[in-house]
């Protein structure tokens, strides 16, 4: 049997202007300017420049009193609009602040704009002596290769791909013949369908120019799994050969390959240059903290949405379509002055967020001595500048900071601890030099595991278990022991 029942509950959600703030917190300095760009395209009652003085509010009294007069009409109060609200206010005229510092001169950031990898492929394409068909299947292989250079989509799906997009029929020996021919072109493992493959090609292009290389294929060609493994004693009896002398050459032919022909080749990925969202600079002794405001235009609400208004309140309020009209441009006053407001919150989050860091990491920043580094953990900065852990996680992401001894994104000056022997709490990123200096140090023919390397630490004073010594030793990309192992 149903029933209807009653009930009060209590709930929290976030309103359009909380998510927005949200939303602009977590966007780097570098992504500002094309958000402000989106905004200012969508919303008409958004512009660009400083705001000058209003005529408008020069008549405030006289229009508030004409406005009082039209009350007395038959207008419905859902319908009623108060005009002061969206006449032209001083306080949105620009979100840039005392205290921000010097804005940024108006240079352009130089942006390397060489040739994708796809483009770069298909121009080699372009050289081979193809009929339009095989073009085709050229360009969709090509169009299957990975950011690293591989190919990892299956033969099958690739044929299937230009049946159904380019209506070209195909088998899988035509494919692996086209393939074999851009297998050719530069850079060297272009193509491959996995690791082993993209070496066995660039060692058969090497094979004219070191001897050596003949040996290093039959190793990779045979004995792949055992050199991925460094089973250095199971290569040498696979291959009758005497002693490790006799495969070190071939081993540092190897070692010098490109695992990601695609990632690292010169030219063929665009360079990246980091913006920094914070300016560090040091006055003999006291930190300065100035917030990137180079990507931030000033906003300004519409001069001409706000006279729109001043019309309105002389003008008949029973006349629906001027009702409507109306309507629309609240909406977008509203939206405008919530989203320079939402700009300003975020610059006063990000510089009170930062300043915070900065005191409690004060002796780093003096020094740029790494093991100054205090531990210290979300919470730590959420308690002190009494926000939710969570806003000052949107600070933190993809956000950096110049100092005068690097760039460095603010992920970085966050660390757990780590006791010692004498009780104090030291930065895990001091116990990781430790050990990245201990594994720098050993004998490359008999490295360390990670029970001998938890030994030298506690003899150093750091009180750590050997599972925290593997979790810092992945987390710094080292390999285990085993894998470490170099033929001397």
């Amino acid at each position: 049997m149903q029933k209807l029942t009653l009930s009060q509950t209590l709930g929290q959600k976030l309103s359009p202007q909380q998510i927005q703030f949200i939303k602009l917190l977590q966007v780097p300095t570098a992504e500002l300017e094309s958000r402000i760009e989106e905004e200012l395209e969508v919303n008409p009652a958004l512009e660009e420049g400083e705001e000058e003085e209003s005529p408008l509010q020069q008549q405030e009294d006289s229009a508030d009193a004409d406005f009082e007069e039209k009350k007395e009409e038959e207008v419905k109060p859902e319908d009623e609009i108060n005009v002061e609200d969206y006449l032209r206010d001083d306080d949105f005229g620009g979100y840039k602040m005392q205290g921000d510092g010097e804005a940024f001169e108006d240079k352009e950031m130089p942006i390397s704009t060489s040739a994708t990898l796809n483009e770069q492929l298909l121009a080699q394409l372009g050289y081979l002596n193809l009929d339009e068909r095989q073009v085709k299947i050229g360009e969709q292989l090509i169009g299957s290769i990975e950011s690293d250079g591989y190919i990892r989509r299956d033969m099958e799906a690739i044929i299937n791909d230009l049946v159904f997009a380019q209506n070209v029929e195909t088998d899988e020996e035509e494919l692996e013949e086209i393939l074999f021919k851009i297998q050719d072109f530069d850079p060297a493992g272009i193509g491959a369908r996995n690791l082993q493959e993209c070496l066995l090609i660039q060692l058969e292009r090497l094979h004219e120019q070191n001897p050596n290389s003949r040996l290093a294929y039959t190793i990779i060609d045979r004995c792949f799994d055992e050199f991925t493994k460094k089973h250095y004693a199971k290569i040498i009896k696979k291959l009758d050969l005497e002693d490790e002398e006799d495969i070190k050459p071939a081993i540092e032919i190897i070692t010098k390959l490109n695992p990601k022909p695609g990632g690292t080749s010169t030219g063929l990925v665009k360079t990246q240059y980091i913006i920094p969202d914070f300016i560090l600079t040091n006055n003999d002794g006291e930190l300065e903290i100035a917030l990137n405001s180079r990507n931030a235009p000033e906003l300004k609400v519409s001069a001409s949405y706000s006279d729109m208004f001043e019309a309105y309140a002389k003008s008949d309020k029973s006349d629906k379509k001027l009702k409507e009209t109306v309507s629309f441009v609240k909406q977008k006053l509203d939206s405008a002055k919530w989203f320079i407001d939402a700009i300003r919150q975020r610059q006063q989050t990000l510089l009170k967020t930062m300043r915070t860091i900065v005191n409690y990491q004060h002796e780093y920043f003096l020094t740029g001595d790494e093991s100054k580094l205090r531990p210290m953990i979300l919470k730590d900065i959420a308690e002190k500048i009494d926000m939710d852990i969570s806003t000052v996680s949107r600070v933190a992401n993809s956000k950096s900071i110049q100092t005068e001894f690097g760039t460095f994104m603010l992920k970085y000056f966050f660390s757990e601890g780590i006791a010692t022997d004498s009780g104090e709490d030291v930065s895990s990123r001091e116990v990781k030099n430790e050990l990245k200096k201990l594994i720098n140090k050993e004998d490359k023919s008999k490295p360390l595991s990670d029970d001998k390397l938890e030994g030298f630490l506690r003899e150093k004073g750091y009180t750590i278990a050997r599972r925290t010594v593997a979790k810092y030793r992945e987390q710094l990309d080292l390999p285990v022991a085993r894998l470490r192992k170099e033929l001397l």
